[in-house]
């Protein structure tokens, strides 16, 4: 039986850091649901099926940020050759029309992966690991797709703090890899803290 990369060490750093960033973070779940119940009614989480450890295949929850129907107008969207390059480059739109202005604010600060603490605490990820990644995005990983593989998804890692949307599909998959082999322990303190400063100067996101 495999287990994934960090083990029980790993495990009890993910329970112990999620349990205290989910009572930090109390207070924003109240005033984002707040905001979106004046400013962008709707459902407040949004849910999307991720690739985990050893390819299993959970939940991964966010605070919404796209109008509802999002993914029929993504469709619509694509038929523009530029914008359709432009996501298959790196599964992202920088000027994305469907984004809300709640969302907007919630991206610009990373507030929007906030519910992944939940996803941490379960089991489904990790506080620091490979970027969860959908069904569509494996052809990117190419021989490098085993790695992924030994670890849980993370809500943070060696992407998000090296430049993350500023950075190529590429990158990020070499970044994921290199985190997969080289983990320790103290990467994973040194990471978490490295987000802090990073969403604190909000680098690298939209």
């Amino acid at each position: 039986m495999s287990y994934p990369v960090g083990g029980k060490t790993k495990r009890a750093f993910d329970i112990a850091a999620s349990l205290f960033f989910l009572c930090v973070a109390s207070p924003i779940f109240l005033l984002v649901a707040l905001a979106m119940y004046l400013f962008d009614p709707g459902p407040i989480f949004y849910a999307q099926r991720r690739i985990g450890f050893a390819g299993r295949e959970f939940s991964c929850w966010k605070f919404r940020t796209m109008i509802p129907g999002a993914e029929a107008l993504l469709e619509s969207i694509l038929q523009d050759p530029e914008t359709r390059w432009e996501w298959e480059a790196g599964q992202k739109l920088k000027n994305d029309p469907r984004v809300t202005s709640v969302g907007r604010f919630l991206r610009k600060t990373s507030f929007d992966e906030l519910p992944q603490l939940g996803n941490v605490l379960w089991g489904d990820m990790s506080l620091v690991g490979p970027r969860p990644i959908v069904q569509d995005e494996v052809k990117h990983y190419g021989v490098l797709w085993d790695f992924y593989l030994k670890a849980r998804p993370g809500l943070t890692g060696l992407w998000q703090i090296s430049g993350r949307s500023d950075t190529s599909y590429e990158y990020r998959v070499v970044k994921d890899t290199v985190y997969v082999i080289r983990w320790s322990f103290w990467t994973d303190v040194w990471i978490v803290v490295k987000t802090v400063y990073c969403v604190l100067l909000q680098k690298g996101s939209y």
